[in-house]
């Protein structure tokens, strides 16, 4: 009896087991969909790989909305968000990040996010006593959006570090760019 039960008890918990690790799994990799959090955060610590023997820890950092390469005054969903998750991963390695939604300095365009324009750069970080500015761009093509982030140097206007990667148009990047998801 006992035999039967420790038989039952190593089923169900195989069982069990089998079910948590399907339920684990991300929703997106089952879509065909990425991890755009990862995908963001990877990028992020290329570019705290790149920038940390000259940007110490606890240096004061503004970012920038990542814009469309295309129509640099504007960005979408997608952007801010890449933006957002930048800020995050800075913000999580020992960054100061400095929240431009809250500053009337810098050039805000509704909807769009904070847009800076290179020759504002330098006034901007200035202003607010940033050690460095991270911009980006994103470019649209049929399959994939390809993404470049950099670090500038106020002082000198000059790139500390940059890395660029991409994201596959899914439904989900689809949408985030104001377009339709393939299938509606």
């Amino acid at each position: 009896m006992k035999t039967m039960f420790k038989i039952a008890v190593v089923g169900l918990a195989l069982t069990l087991g089998g079910c948590a690790t399907d339920f684990a799994a991300p929703s997106q990799a089952r879509q065909g969909e990425i991890d755009f959090i990862a995908a963001n955060y990877t990028a992020a610590d290329n570019l705290l790989r790149l920038v940390a023997p000259k940007l110490p820890k606890g240096a004061s950092v503004i970012m920038a909305t990542v814009v469309n390469v295309d129509a640099l005054e504007s960005s979408s969903t997608l952007g801010r968000g890449i933006s957002e998750q930048v800020t995050s991963r800075f913000s999580q390695a020992g960054y100061t990040m400095i929240e431009m939604k809250f500053r009337d300095s810098v050039y805000m365009k509704r909807n769009e996010g904070e847009l800076m324009l290179a020759r504002e750069v330098s006034h901007i970080a200035k202003t607010n006593n940033a050690n460095a500015v991270i911009v980006g761009t994103y470019a649209e093509a049929g399959a994939n959006v390809y993404v470049n982030l950099k670090v500038i140097d106020p002082n000198t206007d000059t790139v500390m570090a940059a890395t660029d990667y991409m994201l596959p148009m899914t439904n989900d990047v689809r949408s985030m760019l104001g377009k339709r998801p393939r299938g509606y």
